[in-house]
Formats: C-alpha cells, structure tokens, sequence
C-alpha cells in the first residue's frame, strides 16, 4: 500500500473502503451516487461487502433464534432451582417435568400470541 494507490495515502482500511464510495451520498433530497463502479474489483469488493453483510446477519439470526432462548432457558431455570434451593425444598423428578414443559409452554404461547410485537 504505496501513499497513492490505498485511496489518499496511510489511510488504512477504512480509507481504503471509504474512498470506493459505495455508500450513496444524499443531496437536495434525494439520494444519488457519487461515481458508478466501473472496474472489476471496485464491482467485486461492493458486492463482498453486501455478502460479507448478509454473513453477519445471518450469524445475528442464529444467535437470536438459538443462542438466546437457551440462555433464557437456563437462567429461568436457575432461578426455579434457586427458588427451591432456598426454601429448603427438594425437587422430585416429576416437578422437574412440569416445570419444563411450562416453560416450553409460556415460550411457545408468547410466540404465537406475538404479545412482543406489540411492546
């Protein structure tokens, strides 16, 4: 990376991608672009981005769709044993059941009724 060819010289990365100008720039209301891409890698590294995009969201998704509903398992069912724990009260296997199926229950009925859509 000479000082000419990194897009204005000691930039770094972020001047590099900044001065491709895939982000459009917004003028008089309207959006327009500045330049078009033209060359081969400036049309390859503006479709990488896009995927490279695409890649973190999916990655969002599957932390919002399994990672979170684990960690939300665990701690309430941390909390239930917490709960017995402290009031001295031992657990049979079949209060272990029913508190899990209520659990799955509760999730799958805040799912359904999307009560969270309308918070």
């Amino acid at each position: 990376m000479e000082g000419g060819e990194a897009g204005g010289g000691g930039g770094g990365l972020l001047q590099q991608i900044l001065s491709l100008r895939l982000v459009p720039r917004v003028g008089n209301g309207t959006t327009t672009y500045s330049s078009p891409l033209s060359t081969f890698p400036e049309m390859w590294y503006g479709v990488f981005l896009w995927a490279l995009y695409g890649r973190f969201m999916s990655v969002s998704v599957l932390l919002m769709g399994i990672v979170g509903p684990i960690t939300a398992g665990t701690l309430t069912s941390a909390a239930i044993a917490g709960v017995y724990r402290a009031a001295g009260k031992k657990m049979i296997p079949f209060e272990a059941l029913i508190f899990g199926v209520g659990q799955t229950f509760c999730v799958v009925v805040v799912s359904f009724l999307r009560i969270l859509a309308t918070l």
